[in-house]
């Protein structure tokens, strides 16, 4: 079990359930009314924290800078909602709720209190009193007080004079990392029609005529004076032909930037107060104008 010493080892220091699997930070942990001993600690679960469940202590062992309990994260998360901002005390009825839902039988536990040596966590210290646990566990708990903080686990203490001790809750907003999203590159090939322009030449014929004069007489007179003859042009075109070859013209990859934004977080923090008041009487002061004695204002 958890002791008093044990509690700003616990404090705003991780669960872990029976399976090794984190259930959440330790926020406040609550003292049995009539022993003074820990008997719950309020675990904050839920990705930023907004749900606080009560995990029983008496079997739970700190570890390494972290405490574990013998239940499952899923049985944690699904235990009865106590509004620990109602007063920070557990009532009679918010208390055997919590005891039916993990199980743990309500007159036996007070049973084993009562035990005599150190079997009975009852008479192990605290606020003190053997013989009120007997009278608890015949009328019922008289409830839970709770510590609030590591700086407010002696907030409902008597310190034995005649001051108070004033605690209130500090809020602490941490960051996660998770994953928004992917992006990735896909290749792919698409065929597209590209259109060029060309020049492109050919041939035609073309018959020319020339007179006999005394530079082409001798070749117009080497063949037959009369008689059939043929000659033939070949005629030649060029017409367009279209490769293609592959090439690389860029590289592409994918880069994450990080840009930070400014959010603005709000939450719940539970603050005491402390007035002075005071009953008037019919005794005045002795001093001229009959002033009535009284409590001043506190002073911070």
């Amino acid at each position: 079990m958890i002791t008093r010493e044990q509690i700003p080892a616990v404090l705003d220091h991780p669960v872990l359930g029976e399976d090794g699997k984190k259930i959440g930070e330790a926020k406040h942990v609550f003292l049995d009314d009539t022993t003074g001993a820990p008997e719950w600690v309020s675990v904050k679960t839920g990705m930023f924290g907004g749900h606080e469940t009560f995990v029983p202590i008496r079997d739970a062992r700190v570890i390494d800078g972290h405490t574990e309990v013998p239940y499952s994260k899923s049985k944690v998360k699904d235990a009865p909602h106590i509004d620990v901002d109602g007063g920070g005390h557990l009532s009679e009825d918010e208390e055997h709720r919590l005891y039916d839902y993990y199980g743990i039988d309500w007159d036996g536990s007070w049973s084993r209190a009562n035990q005599p040596g150190e079997g009975g966590w009852a008479h192990q210290g605290g606020t003190g009193a053997a013989g009120a646990a007997g009278t608890a566990g015949a009328a019922g708990a008289a409830g839970m007080t709770g510590a609030a903080g590591a700086d407010a686990r002696a907030a409902h203490r008597d310190s034995g004079d005649d001051a108070m001790t004033r605690s209130e809750e500090r809020m602490h907003v941490g960051v996660e990392r998770r994953e928004t999203g992917r992006a990735r590159l896909r290749k792919y090939v698409v065929t597209e029609e590209e259109e060029r322009t060309v020049p492109l030449r050919h041939e035609e014929v073309r018959v020319e005529r020339e007179p006999i004069t005394d530079a082409n007489r001798d070749a117009a007179l080497s063949g037959p004076d009369i008689g059939e003859a043929e000659h033939e042009v070949v005629l030649h075109e060029e017409r367009p032909v279209v490769e293609t070859e592959a090439v690389p013209v860029e590289r592409v990859r994918l880069t994450a930037e990080e840009h930070t934004e400014q959010e603005t977080v709000r939450g719940r923090v539970r603050k005491e107060r402390i007035e002075g008041t005071a009953e008037e009487t019919d005794d005045y002061d002795s001093r001229p104008g009959g002033e009535r004695r009284g409590m001043g204002p506190e002073h911070r």
